[in-house]
């Protein structure tokens, strides 16, 4: 089969490289999956850099949601067992993990559908608790992670700000639905939430970033609000004056979806059921910016590094679809 590997850590653009190997082969409890659609997420970049919280031994294939078919004809979402990871034709991964994927949805949307969304909607409900009606801060509005954040508040009743780089962006962040968007380029973010706030700034900020955009958030958060720690697309962890929480009685919430499909399973498919109802009511819909051939995967995986890609950039096996 073909896959993308990496021999050394660096940018993706530079390692990744497309090689024919052979197919994985499932351990006890795993399955092969060919893979019909590998969504590119922050996380692979990462990988490719070795930077990752989990560092697979060299050389190893990125990419770590797929929506592909098993033996047995089922359509399924699939977080793939790295080192085998999901830009390749095929990917083993753990039986009891398997979620069917939503029949409302495209295999390129599928893919999308999984990793981004659950981190969304466990990040909102499970730690954030957003209430309808509550003021939702969304950095990275326009990106994968971001605009995922942006349907799921709205589903909830929230009113939801979305923070952009670019008018570019703040066009996408608009059809997404954002009630207000900010370009963090051209316009003061703090001053623009409290002015849209009445001055209370906002009650839930989903942060996928860090550095700046943590200490822009911490001025303008409300009082009793939550900051959701995501990420730090940006490069920068920052380290927080914990005396600042108590200006505000504002709480600092970390999110690591990871955790959830290790410690508690059956919360990860309780939440699938939820979206897939979302997704066939047409609720939210992943946003799917670029469908790109196999060829293609390391230099959409750089451009997801480098933050130039709006919504979600999916690689395509087998062709379109």
């Amino acid at each position: 089969m073909q896959a993308w590997r990496v021999h050394r850590n660096g940018e993706p653009g530079e390692v990744m490289r497309l090689e024919e190997t052979d197919r994985p082969t499932p351990g006890d409890g795993q399955v092969l999956v060919e893979v019909r659609a590998a969504n590119v997420n922050f996380p692979d970049a990462l990988l490719c850099r070795g930077q990752y919280q989990v560092r697979p031994p060299l050389p190893f294939t990125p990419g770590v949601e797929v929506c592909g078919t098993t033996k047995d004809g089922r359509r399924v979402l699939a977080t793939p067992a790295l080192p085998h990871g999901g830009f390749a034709d095929y990917v083993v991964a753990d039986e009891a993990a398997l979620l069917p994927a939503p029949d409302a949805l495209d295999d390129a949307e599928a893919a999308a559908l999984h990793i981004g969304y659950q981190t969304g909607w466990f990040g909102l409900h499970r730690r954030a608790r957003l209430q309808p009606g509550e003021t939702l801060l969304v950095h990275a509005a326009a990106g994968g992670v971001g605009s995922a954040a942006v349907q799921l508040g709205r589903a909830a009743g929230a009113k939801v700000i979305g923070v952009v780089g670019g008018p570019e962006k703040a066009a996408v962040a608009r059809e997404l639905g954002c009630d207000l968007v900010i370009d963090r380029r051209s316009e003061d973010i703090v001053a623009a939430v409290k002015d849209a706030t009445g001055g209370r700034g906002a009650d839930v900020v989903y942060d996928p970033v860090g550095g700046d955009a943590y200490a822009k958030s911490a001025k303008c958060v409300a009082f009793e609000g939550r900051i959701l720690v995501v990420g730090f697309a940006s490069g920068v962890i920052p380290t927080p004056g914990l005396n600042h929480a108590l200006v505000k009685n504002y709480s600092v919430v970390g999110l690591h979806w990871g955790l959830y499909n290790t410690k508690d399973p059956a919360a990860v498919r309780a939440c699938h059921d939820e979206l897939t109802k979302l997704a066939e009511q047409g609720i939210v819909k992943p946003l799917v910016s670029e469908r790109v051939a196999m060829a293609g995967a390391a230099a959409a995986v750089q451009r997801v590094a480098d933050g130039t890609s709006t919504g979600r950039i999916v690689v395509l096996p087998g062709g379109a679809r």
